[in-house]
């Protein structure tokens, strides 16, 4: 990658965070990190309002306008292919929320672009088991109340068909025995416990603070799970 490829491609990566450190950048472009240091001068003096943060890392000055990203026909068909995955994998809710982000890229498409791009969406099928139909819209509403650390309300019903009413914690979603999963620590048992979304009934985020200080990582539940698909 030339180094005005690399700027560009820092400059997008700063668009995408609130805050990134150099060795984040440096491992992301595989550079040194006296090269990030000398990169970021570069786009100051180009007049891009790049700051930093002690312990955060760099991040573009707030209300600072950047023209919209372009795309190549490989990062387009890449995420045609992706849409495929999230109508098969996702539920309701991302798949709407993925379908308008989409619909965003292809408005900065060239026209020749956008051509070649329905071409390809003809030739993407995916074949998916009907247990794998998600029909429930709670993905969205969860990875949000994970974000902001806010109590989840849920109505649910167990294996035997024995329906609670639990307030719980998230700390992450699992994809695992070809289906979603919310691990959270539950108010009603005082343990992490595993939901499984095709249980919930209603879901709700009470957008309430969590009272657990300190969460388990989401990884080391993992290690836990019973089966490894």
């Amino acid at each position: 990658m030339n180094r005005i490829d690399r700027l560009f491609g820092i400059l997008t990566l700063l668009q995408s965070r609130k805050y990134i450190a150099a060795e984040k950048i440096s491992e992301r472009f595989n550079i040194s990190v006296r090269t990030v240091y000398r990169d970021i001068k570069a786009l100051i003096e180009q007049g891009i309002p790049v700051s930093f943060e002690q312990h955060k890392g760099y991040f573009l000055v707030q209300g600072y306008f950047l023209p919209p990203v372009s795309f190549n026909t490989d990062e387009a068909n890449a995420l045609l292919l992706v849409e495929s995955l999230v109508n098969g994998f996702a539920d309701n809710s991302i798949r709407s929320h993925y379908s308008t982000a989409l619909t965003k890229v292809k408005a900065v498409l060239k026209n020749s672009q956008k051509e070649k791009l329905e071409t390809m969406n003809q030739h993407i099928k995916l074949q998916i088991p009907e247990r794998l139909t998600f029909n429930f819209g709670y993905l969205s509403t969860i990875q949000i109340a994970i974000s902001d650390k806010h109590i989840i309300e849920i109505d649910y019903k167990n294996a035997k068909d024995e329906p609670s009413k639990r307030l719980v914690e998230p700390i992450g979603l699992i994809f695992y025995a070809f289906s979603w999963h919310l691990i959270a620590w539950c108010h009603l048992r005082n343990q992490y416990r595993d939901f499984n979304l095709t249980r919930i009934i209603c879901l709700k985020n009470l957008e309430t603070p969590f009272t657990k200080e300190i969460h388990m990582p989401l990884s080391d539940y993992m290690s836990m799970l019973p089966v490894n698909f």
